[in-house]
């Protein structure tokens, strides 16, 4: 009896041991919460993480703004192009095999990355990390509001946001130093032991689950998407740069305006007169979920579009290191992953639009204030304006997210994340372009004006050169000659890091401006009582 009654425990301990994860049990759906949120973490650090290594690769690469800014536009660009044919695969293939690959993908990338020896290689190698986060993401959102019902799902977006402010507040800081102590490789590198830790994870934890009616895939629409995207960055990208000495009116730049246009013409109109569309883009008649979209494209522009300008600043300007400049980053995701759970809490029971207006305006003000950095700028000033925008991201999201979804139907929720996200990439793609476009045009502009104030033959101007001369011939050993022209070189660097600073206040002002145009769809979109389900 003994013997007995002792295999019979052993057996009921196995039974509910696998238990854990069979979705009848109430805990299953937070493992797979758990699961979802370390692929969202990866997929998000890889936005955050490198750029506080641009400077380096920059000066690893021998190559200037307008090249290095492509290893962040071809991230989010490979993630836009694949969040639209995510919900199709996924629906096809089954959520668990598609979510799979999409981390093996990115994991690849990542390596590749870290083997990358030139600026094309890594762009290609960033290409590659960003087709498997585009599938990564938009899944773990869609798994997420499938597994949970509508009056835990605040809270489970709450906790889900958690995994990006860790990305934000963290990935900065990692990357700082490992550029600081290794090299900038390793910022990529770090993503593959967890990529593999998350692969085994998907693997034990979740179900598969395959939608019953998958719809044919619309070819026409993603070949379209596909050229619309990249051609218009490109246009936007190259509009300013060096190498076109012609500017905006160079013929390649019209046929890249022009090309882009008719294949987003040609996008559209096929999205909305197919029986399959790629994007189920009727779903944005939808009140909410068509404003929610609208305020996400507007937030990318600003948001997405910024993120890379204070790393810049800090260590081209102020001298600070990669560590130092990541580690202004940490109370931001800190404070996000605080606030986010709390305010989906409340969201789900009181009306979303209140904290999402005042997550706006902590938003906008954070850019209103680093549209005042300069030169002397302190660390404490610097701060200030990250504790409001990391306060305001964590009042934005988790709200956002319950009233966008909250009258989409279960069988549309994969099609409405893939758009959520699509159009958040977008948002951030066109915002990196044109802001670092705004960049070098508007530093070249006030350093010809800041360059004019400085009158060679100006009593001024001779005596601070002289007075410059005469302490570098006294502390450095120069002869008077080299130390005038080293005088000189030094207060003509001083200039262009001055225009610098002022093309990033430029670049800060824009964000804020665009910031406050989200007040507009979220003040137009509609209470929950009001809300009306999509069939």
């Amino acid at each position: 009896m003994r013997r007995i009654s002792t295999t019979h425990r052993i057996r009921r301990k196995l039974r509910n041991r696998e238990s854990l994860y069979h979705p009848s049990n109430p805990r299953y759906k937070w493992f797979v919460l758990a699961n979802v949120m370390l692929g969202t973490f990866m997929a998000v650090l890889d936005s955050t993480i490198v750029n506080v290594g641009l400077p380096k690769i920059m000066s690893s690469f021998g190559v200037g703004l307008d090249t290095i800014q492509w290893v962040v536009t071809a991230y989010m660009l490979a993630m836009a192009v694949m969040l639209p044919t995510s919900g199709w695969l996924a629906d096809k293939f089954g959520y668990k095999k598609v979510y799979f690959w999409g981390l093996f993908v990115f994991t690849l990338g990542s390596l590749l990355c870290g083997l990358s020896n030139d600026e094309t290689t890594l762009i290609t190698s960033r290409i590659i990390q960003g087709l498997g986060a585009g599938t990564v993401q938009p899944l773990g959102m869609a798994i997420i509001t499938r597994e949970f019902p509508p009056k835990q799902r605040g809270v489970a977006l709450g906790f889900w946001t958690i995994a990006a402010a860790a990305s934000v507040s963290f990935g900065p800081l990692l990357g700082g130093y490992l550029v600081d102590n290794f090299s900038w490789q390793l910022i990529f590198d770090v993503n593959v032991p967890v990529g593999i830790l998350a692969l085994f994870f998907t693997i034990v934890i979740q179900r598969e689950f395959i939608h019953p009616n998958v719809r044919k895939f619309d070819f026409i629409g993603f070949v379209s998407v596909i050229i619309f995207l990249p051609v218009l960055l490109y246009a936007l990208s190259e509009g300013n740069a060096a190498s076109n000495s012609a500017g905006w009116g160079a013929p390649h730049i019209l046929a890249c305006f022009a090309i882009s246009g008719i294949a987003l013409a040609v996008f559209l109109t096929r999205e909305l007169t197919t029986e399959s569309p790629l994007l189920d883009i009727r779903l944005l008649r939808d009140r909410n979920f068509g404003l929610s979209n609208l305020f996400m494209l507007i937030f990318g522009l600003g948001m997405f579009g910024s993120t890379f300008l204070l790393p810049l600043y800090l260590q081209n300007s102020l001298g600070y290191t990669a560590l130092q400049s990541g580690a202004v980053f940490l109370p931001v995701g800190i404070i996000q992953g605080l606030v986010s759970p709390i305010v989906g809490l409340v969201s789900d029971k009181t009306n979303p639009k209140i904290p999402i207006l005042i997550g706006i305006s902590m938003l906008a003000a954070s850019f209103f204030l680093n549209y005042n950095l300069s030169f002397t700028s302190e660390h404490s000033f610097i701060m200030l304006a990250l504790y409001i925008r990391g306060f305001g991201m964590g009042l934005i999201f988790a709200p956002l997210s319950s009233m966008s979804l909250l009258t989409i139907s279960r069988e549309h929720m994969a099609q409405a994340s893939s758009i959520s996200n699509t159009v958040r990439q977008i948002g951030g793609s066109l915002g990196v372009a044109i802001l670092s476009t705004l960049l070098t045009s508007r530093t070249s502009f006030h350093a010809q004006v800041y360059g004019q104030a400085i009158e060679s033959t100006s009593q001024t101007f001779q005596n601070v050169t002289q007075n410059m001369a005469y302490y570098i011939q006294q502390h450095g050993g120069s002869t008077l000659p080299t130390a005038l022209k080293q005088g000189q070189t030094l207060l003509l660097q001083h200039v262009n890091v001055q225009a610098f600073i002022q093309g990033v206040d430029d670049d800060f002002f824009l964000a804020a401006v665009i910031s406050l145009l989200g007040f507009i769809p979220i003040l137009l979109s509609q209470s929950k009582k009001k809300s009306v389900v999509v069939k």
